[in-house]
């Protein structure tokens, strides 16, 4: 029986390494990201004049879409990677969003006091933690009590696609390895309920949702930023550094996702864990 991630020993992961890393290719597919396909399940707890704490806020534009819908708070983007923050604060500034702030951070310690902020969000971070129970306990100590945090995974566990491609599930069995190479857990949507649990949360409410890429446009998109990933990124290093692949098997799994995105039937769903807590 394999054990729950939660349980593990904080020293059990090697790693606690980003495993796309801030890749052109990366980038362009987290500038996709909106509240309405990314964060739709937040919305109802959203008031003006909250303050708001986005973790891993990545390029911004999530951060800058929560700011627009709290005009009169503020949000605050936080990232480890200086260059991200930068794309991220000029994004909100040729948006002409002055309500949002954004700073390098540790999502392990908060450059933040206890009991400063309404909400805090994370979309698609703590899958890539090695303590991913300390990560929280860390987010609620900067939780306002009553405050609501907001979290959303993907589960690599639950990826299906069509048309049947041998490439794609190689991709897929190469992902889990590398990602959890890296200290992470890529089927962390399932494991939302129980990691927020053990941080401390009693109020939680759990619901999911799904990216879907069907059309042309989303295949080609979608396809063709993981064609380059496969071949470019820091994935693909990090599958070579770690024995798991080697660059000719790499460049068949970036056809596999060119041909996939061809194909007029091409299709392709992602599943995700939500989760609203109170602190």
């Amino acid at each position: 029986m394999t054990a729950d991630p939660a349980d593990r020993p904080v020293e059990s992961a090697p790693r606690d390494t980003y495993t796309h890393g801030h890749h052109e290719s990366v980038l362009r597919s987290h500038t996709w990201r909106t509240v309405e396909n990314s964060a739709a399940y937040l919305v109802p707890h959203l008031f003006d004049g909250a303050s708001v704490l986005d973790v891993g806020c990545g390029p911004g534009t999530i951060t800058v879409d929560l700011a627009r819908r709290v005009p009169a708070g503020r949000v605050l983007g936080v990232d480890a990677s200086a260059d991200v923050v930068a794309q991220a604060a000029g994004l909100a500034e040729s948006s002409g969003v002055t309500n949002a702030e954004f700073r390098t951070g540790d999502a392990y310690a908060l450059d933040l006091p206890d009991d400063s902020v309404d909400i805090v969000h994370a979309h698609q971070v703590l899958q890539h933690l090695s303590r991913p129970v300390d990560a929280l306990r860390e987010w609620r100590r900067v939780l306002r009590p009553g405050g609501v945090l907001a979290v959303r995974d993907v589960d690599y566990g639950g990826v299906i696609w069509n048309p049947v491609s041998a490439g794609l599930t190689r991709w897929l069995e190469l992902y889990h390895d590398v990602h959890r190479w890296n200290g992470g857990e890529p089927d962390a949507g399932r494991h939302l309920t129980s990691w927020v649990r053990a941080a401390g949360f009693d109020d939680i409410a759990a619901t999911g949702s799904v990216w879907v890429f069907a059309t042309a446009l989303e295949r080609e998109w979608w396809g063709g930023s993981w064609a380059v990933r496969a071949t470019e990124s820091q994935f693909a290093a990090h599958a070579v550094e770690a024995g798991h692949s080697h660059p000719d098997e790499l460049q068949r799994i970036a056809q596999a996702w060119r041909d996939w995105a061809a194909d007029r039937d091409g299709w392709l769903l992602m599943p995700h864990g939500e989760i609203i807590a109170r602190g």
